[in-house]
């Protein structure tokens, strides 16, 4: 596994994504993505399923010092009456004293931007979280945290496949110091019918979601969030750090870009996105 680093930051550039999995494939999946290989784990309190990764990690026999773990506040714990009570109860259901990276989880809040800050601020000084971060955060929100944080960010998560143009919103990113950690990468299985990505995969000898993967954690501090419920496809989706995509495969996959491409925007959270220069 390779790391993103930012700051003291190392993060695995590689990252288990969890959203919508339930108990069965938490307790089915997990102990085999950790066996497999994954380190970073990404969770959130709004997929309500923290307290069994957390299990799942304890009974792993993995030291909890080798787990990255992250997990987003959700909106309605935003205010300084919730936030800690929230990530206290965090701590307690992934049965660990400290988590590895904390983020706000979508921008669409009545509580001031500062407000939200502060939590994360207070709970990083509390040594109850290592890192913080935001998530769907477009660059003008992005640029008012970083301003109004005395703690440094390390990521903005974001949707980011070979369908989405988010060049402006990656290189604001990457030029704050941020990582950038996209979600969404296979693009809910529209990769796998593309006949680009079909003949890419093909010259490579790999699978499709390994070029995608490939594809993304080859860009300059971008950090991959990767998910399937296959066991026999969690070692696939780890080896893509043996091989290199070439100019031109790197050139294709970004043209691959359309209008309307957008997956995840839910109405009242989502932010105004910035430009995907479509």
């Amino acid at each position: 596994m390779q790391n993103v680093q930012i700051g003291n930051a190392a993060i695995p550039a590689i990252d288990f994504g969890t959203y919508g999995m339930r108990a069965d494939d938490i307790y089915r999946v997990i102990p085999a993505a950790l066996r497999a290989g994954f380190r970073h784990i990404d969770t959130a309190q709004i997929y309500r399923n923290e307290s069994e990764i957390g299990e799942c990690v304890v009974a792993s026999g993995v030291p909890r010092s080798e787990i990255f773990l992250t997990t987003k506040v959700w909106v309605s714990n935003y205010s300084e009456r919730f936030f800690e009570a929230s990530v206290d109860e965090s701590l307690r259901k992934l049965k660990t004293d400290y988590i590895d990276l904390l983020l706000l989880h979508w921008p669409g809040s009545d509580v001031p931007l500062a407000e939200q800050i502060a939590g994360l601020i207070a709970v990083a000084r509390a040594g109850k979280v290592r890192h913080i971060g935001v998530s769907n955060f477009n660059r003008a929100l992005m640029t008012e945290s970083i301003r109004l944080s005395a703690v440094p960010l390390v990521t903005n998560q974001f949707e980011y496949h070979p369908y989405l143009n988010q060049s402006l919103l990656i290189e604001d990113t990457l030029q704050a110091g941020l990582a950038v950690t996209g979600y969404c990468g296979m693009a809910v299985g529209r990769v796998f019918s593309d006949p680009t990505l079909k003949e890419i995969a093909a010259h490579h000898d790999r699978t499709i979601a390994q070029i995608v993967l490939r594809w993304l954690v080859q860009q300059r501090g971008v950090v991959a969030l990767s998910r399937t419920t296959r066991i026999d496809r969690l070692a696939q989706n780890l080896a893509v750090f043996d091989f290199e995509l070439d100019s031109a495969d790197m050139t294709a996959i970004y043209a691959l870009a359309t209008a309307d491409s957008r997956i995840v925007n839910p109405p009242g959270l989502a932010p105004v996105w910035d430009s995907t220069g479509v």
